[in-house]
């Protein structure tokens, strides 16, 4: 396996792990939650994710991958942690199709972080804000892809969701 390759198996994992932290305490509602108009709720923000996800996969595999959105939210996290796996079990082979392992890292799974970004953000609008941690020393680990992710390493000592957020460089603590 190339070092690209690790790296991206790596990436898997980030999406993995800052996913579920976006998810970790919602509250059973989350998964509905609408932002606005034509905004994606938490629910189809995976199911998308999901099918970026397999999309890529489809350059291992050959095929095409138009998931349908499952009934339950849990059911689509499951499965959106499933993709992520056979995802990372495919970036070991050589691609069926032309693709670079740097167009999938700024297509598809670029895509994919971004919208694990917007999952925490739609948890603030929700009332339910993701507490922040230093994501460098997160213990992140490329044969963790399932919904089971670690806590975090470094947690803000001093966040509380009622307070506004410093500006940046501000009140850092040691060690980040």
């Amino acid at each position: 396996m190339t070092a690209e390759q690790k790296l991206l198996k790596h990436f898997l994992a980030a999406i993995a792990y800052r996913t579920q932290k976006a998810l970790r305490g919602a509250p059973a509602s989350f998964s509905e939650f609408s932002a606005g108009c034509n905004a994606r709720t938490p629910h189809e923000l995976v199911w998308h994710m999901t099918g970026v996800l397999g999309y890529a996969r489809t350059y291992f595999r050959g095929g095409v991958w138009q998931p349908d959105k499952l009934a339950t939210f849990a059911e689509e996290v499951e499965r959106f942690h499933q993709v992520l796996e056979d995802l990372s079990a495919a970036l070991e082979n050589t691609p069926a199709r032309p693709v670079t392992m740097e167009q999938l890292l700024q297509g598809p799974l670029a895509d994919a972080m971004t919208h694990t970004g917007q999952l925490a953000l739609l948890r603030r609008l929700a009332g339910s804000p993701v507490p922040p941690e230093n994501f460098i020393r997160a213990a992140i680990d490329a044969r963790n892809l399932g919904a089971n992710q670690p806590d975090p390493v470094a947690p803000d000592p001093g966040w509380s969701p009622d307070l506004p957020s410093p500006a940046p460089g501000k009140n850092v603590p040691k060690g980040w």
